[in-house]
């Protein structure tokens, strides 16, 4: 049991060796609850804006904070490793024989190099914490997938600002930054949360394709093209149809109009996030025959490998229709009409359609 305060030295020690496993940021917060960011939670959810996450919801109770899920926890440890994209997020815009990935999953899944990093940093706390006195340092680590509000957090410990597209921002990685934390019973001195340096800048909410947040600081996730190209289970509502475009996985275009992004450093990216060849420029047509063993194969490793083949092919046909290509992907798309699952059948009678409206298909 874990009984005495961190001391500066061990804290900063701590903090260079989260730098030596790929960390570019880390920042500290006491483990109390956040009362203002639990009331925002709840806000949200009543508005009904988590769609179909319906985990958002039922986990609520112990989302609302770290001590909410771990009483005994006095610490929390936020660390961020960069994904900064090479090349321009929005540079196939209007690409039609091609699809757009966002940019945090061309390369290795995130959870998993994440994951990987903090037990290796945890690891080295406890060790650490022993040799000093400390007790027992207990923890628990995270990385997405736990009723955790990761973006608050990291707020709190002074790593950046959750932005007006919800996202946090970094005045020096700008908004492409994957998200961790540590509980933990070490108690370490906290950083000052950073300020909101978003001003008048409202780049984030024009850039939105579909119009999904309905006021700065707030997002309708059933509007957002990121959820309705992973989150969002069965047929694409025909409203949002079009604005997908070519978007086959995720969003970046509020993520890449950010300012601040101009300060943040290629040099800072971790290379498991390089792009796979693959991935940076996919071909529809390719993408379309893709039956469910060729579609584990391609994205093993791969964070897109957790949407499954159903919804990754039903959002290739909705960019199919909106390609007005129909010489190079009317073929493919014909063949899954017939497609034993009903979304998918369904998503190329639609893709077909919008083809045929172009020109005769051949």
């Amino acid at each position: 049991m874990v009984n005495a305060a961190a001391t500066p030295a061990f804290q900063h020690r701590l903090a260079a060796e989260a730098r030596r496993l790929g960390f570019v940021a880390v920042g500290f917060a006491p483990a109390t609850d956040d009362p203002l960011a639990g009331r925002r939670l709840d806000a949200w959810l009543a508005a009904g804006f988590h769609g179909q996450m319906d985990w958002m919801e039922t986990r609520a109770d112990v989302r609302r904070g770290p001590q909410a899920m771990w009483p005994e926890a006095r610490s929390v440890i936020a660390l961020g490793m960069s994904y900064v994209p090479a090349q321009d997020p929005l540079r196939l815009a209007g690409v039609g024989t091609h699809g757009r990935i966002s940019a945090y999953a061309q390369g290795a899944d995130y959870h998993d190099v994440m994951k990987k990093a903090l037990k290796r940093l945890a690891r080295w706390m406890v060790t650490a914490a022993e040799r000093e006195g400390l007790g027992e340092a207990r923890l628990k680590l995270f990385v997405d997938t736990a009723p955790v509000m990761e973006k608050a957090l990291a707020a709190r410990t002074g790593i950046g600002w959750q932005g007006k597209h919800t996202n946090l921002v970094s005045r020096k990685e700008g908004s492409w930054l994957f998200l961790g934390a540590i509980y933990t019973e070490l108690e370490f001195t906290a950083e000052e949360p950073h300020a909101d340096r978003c001003g008048t800048c409202d780049a984030c909410q024009r850039a939105c394709p579909t119009a999904a947040f309905p006021a700065p600081y707030q997002l309708d996730a059933r509007r957002c093209i990121s959820y309705l190209t992973i989150e969002h289970k069965g047929p694409i509502p025909h409203e949002f149809r079009k604005a997908i475009g070519n978007r086959i996985y995720g969003c970046d275009d509020c993520l890449a109009v950010c300012p601040w992004n101009s300060f943040a450093e290629l040099g800072a990216r971790n290379k498991a996030f390089l792009p796979r060849a693959e991935l940076a420029a996919p071909r529809l047509a390719e993408l379309l025959t893709l039956d469910d063993a060729a579609f584990r194969r391609l994205f093993s490793g791969s964070p897109i490998k957790r949407v499954g083949r159903t919804r990754f092919i039903r959002n290739c046909l909705i960019a199919a229709g909106n390609s007005a290509r129909p010489d190079a992907l009317a073929g493919p798309v014909r063949a899954l009409l017939g497609d034993a699952d009903e979304t998918v059948a369904e998503a190329a009678r639609w893709a077909l359609s919008e083809l045929e409206g172009v020109t005769s298909v051949p």
